[in-house]
């Protein structure tokens, strides 16, 4: 089937953090926004698919916060809002008369084992629930390839910006003098600045050559210890602090993984593609965002 030829994307999670920061760079960029809401997903696949009608591209952004305490009613939820919804946009755009050319879904570094360095051709696959749940979710987005759509899976590691996201949440404490590391500080940290992330997306909507699977990632991991000294160093404030591991396991149960666990992850695909970052290290990062929040 032909492509919707309107300069339209359809994006579910369009009101997170990341999906207000690219509705409003594609409208920038002279793209049509349609923002799919949590009730354009409580029908058939036929009604959503009149919602995605006339869209050249689709951009899958939605899922539950991650960071909680994963009762198995919780672990329903995080599934159900990254499998089940992730098929439900396949569905739809199955039975639609002309398809979108682009389906570009999320995945996060979570699809990776600890204790290594990853690329997206060279890696170990985690074996807990965040690797099961990755793999589930990015094995819905890749049936859109057989429908004859471009597809594109981004794994984002932990998204940075002035204005929100993760940076929001542990701020506080750091400007108090009370931050520290988590746990050992030495599991690693695969981040990205906002504007990277932003910059990515556009560009993959851009090139018809961008396709498969790519790691969101600054080219230059860190460590929660690593992180956690760029903070200080940029807010001018001691980082004695420690939470202990056994804490967080005490409050988010097996959910404390996401906290006290990481990912070593290279964004291999993006630099051969010749993707600039404009924030490749950590502390450049977090003084932007400082600086701007």
């Amino acid at each position: 089937m032909e492509a919707g030829n309107g300069r339209i994307i359809a994006i579910s999670g369009a009101s997170g953090f990341v999906g207000v920061h690219l509705s409003h760079s594609l409208h920038r960029a002279g793209w049509d926004v349609v923002a799919l809401s949590r009730q354009d997903f409580t029908g058939s696949a036929t009604t959503l698919a009149e919602r995605l009608r006339e869209a050249w591209g689709v951009i899958n952004l939605a899922g539950t916060p991650i960071l909680g305490r994963w009762t198995p009613a919780y672990k329903k939820v995080l599934a159900e809002s990254r499998i089940g919804l992730t098929r439900l946009l396949v569905e739809a755009m199955a039975v639609m008369p002309e398809r979108p050319a682009l389906f570009l879904s999320t995945s996060a570094v979570g699809y990776y084992a600890e204790g290594r360095r990853h690329t997206e051709e060279s890696y170990i696959q985690s074996d807990d629930f965040l690797g099961h749940l990755t793999r589930d979710w990015e094995g819905e987005a890749w049936r859109a390839k057989a429908l004859g759509l471009r597809t594109i899976v981004f794994r984002l590691g932990v998204v940075l910006g002035p204005d929100g996201g993760a940076l929001k949440q542990m701020l506080p404490p750091f400007r108090l003098g009370f931050g520290g590391t988590i746990g050992s500080g030495a599991q690693a940290f695969s981040w990205i600045h906002l504007d990277d992330l932003i910059a990515a997306y556009l560009a993959a909507v851009a090139d018809p050559n961008w396709e498969g699977a790519y790691n969101l990632t600054a080219p230059e991991p860190t460590t929660n210890a690593g992180l956690t000294r760029a903070l200080g160093a940029a807010l001018n404030r001691p980082t004695w602090f420690s939470v202990p591991g056994c804490i967080l396991r005490l409050r988010f149960g097996e959910g404390a993984s996401v906290l006290t666990r990481g990912q070593e992850v290279i964004p291999k695909r993006l630099l051969k593609a010749g993707f600039q970052f404009t924030y490749p290290t950590i502390d450049q990062a977090v003084r932007q965002c400082l600086a701007n929040g």
